[in-house]
């Protein structure tokens, strides 16, 4: 579940609880830990740290789970006051939410419509996929926007690297080419 944090956190303790959650997901018998890459955690994990801290924003990698996006590892900025929390585990629906939007632009139509029979092929994954990232205001939390752009792990299903923030008038333009840095550092770690 997303949620908000005030204050200033431990960045080290945050560290610590991602490496935690990691850990416990490689050790996992479950379909989401077998089809996750520990190559994608350790590559992401410094990528996240320095989008959070550069952007001010929780920064995290979602990965395909059945009809579903899930968090893997999250990041939160280092020096901001206030902070969305997206702890690894939450799911989305792909029908809500960047993320989902920026998994779905990774692949075409016709085989997402082979992979996900009977989930609908978004518009803004069409629009994803002309431009690069995608975006999404108020669909999971009222008020909350996110920008996300998809991960192309070899071997496996897509992933996006996604950041969420409070309000509007972000530049998502600007956080979408940045991200797209970010995912082409990842991926040539990954191959």
């Amino acid at each position: 579940m997303t949620s908000v944090s005030t204050g200033s956190g431990s960045q080290s303790q945050t560290l610590s609880r991602g490496i935690q959650a990691l850990e416990l997901l490689a050790e996992s018998e479950t379909p989401l830990a077998r089809g996750v890459s520990r190559d994608l955690q350790s590559a992401a994990l410094p990528e996240l740290t320095v989008l959070a801290n550069e952007l001010s924003m929780t920064a995290f990698i979602a990965v395909w789970d059945q009809h579903d996006c899930v968090t893997l590892v999250t990041v939160e900025p280092r020096h901001s006051r206030t902070a969305l929390i997206q702890r690894p585990g939450t799911r989305h629906s792909f029908t809500a939410g960047a993320p989902g939007i920026a998994i779905q632009s990774a692949v075409s139509e016709e085989h997402w419509n082979r992979l996900a029979p009977g989930q609908p092929y978004r518009e803004e994954a069409r629009l994803a996929r002309r431009r690069g990232y995608a975006t999404s205001h108020s669909e999971v939390i009222d008020g909350v926007g996110s920008v996300a752009v998809p991960v192309q792990v070899p071997g496996q299903l897509p992933a996006s690297l996604s950041v969420v923030y409070f309000g509007t008038g972000k530049d998502d333009a600007g956080i979408g080419a940045r991200l797209i840095e970010s995912v082409q550092q990842i991926e040539a770690q990954l191959h």
